[in-house]
């Protein structure tokens, strides 16, 4: 009988009400799409971050915007950082980042053009041959090239 009731008062509330208390208690993550980024050649695509931490150096991505899938919001960043078109994007893998609340979504990609970079965000864009990375490049992102190139979606 209690539950009866409770279900009725549940009902009556207004949506936007309910909508919001069902996501309070909830924690909140971003959500991110990054790239390893591949030209015929091989070589992975690097972009210097004026805004990032450490040497700068990292593969491409961005916040995937509300609505948004992973994919076309990669894309939508490579476009705008550096002008860039994709041939191909393939799903490498999915991670967790707990302390930043972040899920990452990481693709391997053919370059379909030349990065030209555009953006106040992005100082340098360049080409690296998988054994000549930058020695600055963070182990993080050392990680990830290794994992895209690797055995793919696990």
């Amino acid at each position: 009988m209690l539950k009866a009731l409770l279900r009725r008062i549940w009902r009556g509330t207004p949506r936007s009400l309910r909508r919001y208390t069902s996501r309070v208690p909830h924690q909140r993550f971003t959500a991110t799409a990054g790239g390893v980024v591949l030209d015929p050649q091989g070589r992975v695509l690097l972009l210097k971050h004026v805004f990032r931490p450490g040497s700068g150096w990292g593969i491409p991505g961005g916040f995937i915007k509300s609505g948004e899938q992973p994919e076309a919001a990669l894309r939508r960043e490579l476009y705008e950082e550096v002008r860039m078109e994709l041939a191909s994007a393939e799903l490498a893998f999915v991670r967790l980042l707990p302390k930043l609340n972040q899920i990452e979504v990481v693709f391997r990609c053919e370059a379909n053009s030349e990065p030209q970079p555009r953006s106040l965000e992005i100082a340098e864009a360049n080409w690296f041959a998988l054994d000549g990375l930058p020695a600055d490049l963070p182990p993080d992102q050392r990680r990830q090239i290794k994992r895209a190139l690797g055995d793919g979606v696990k």
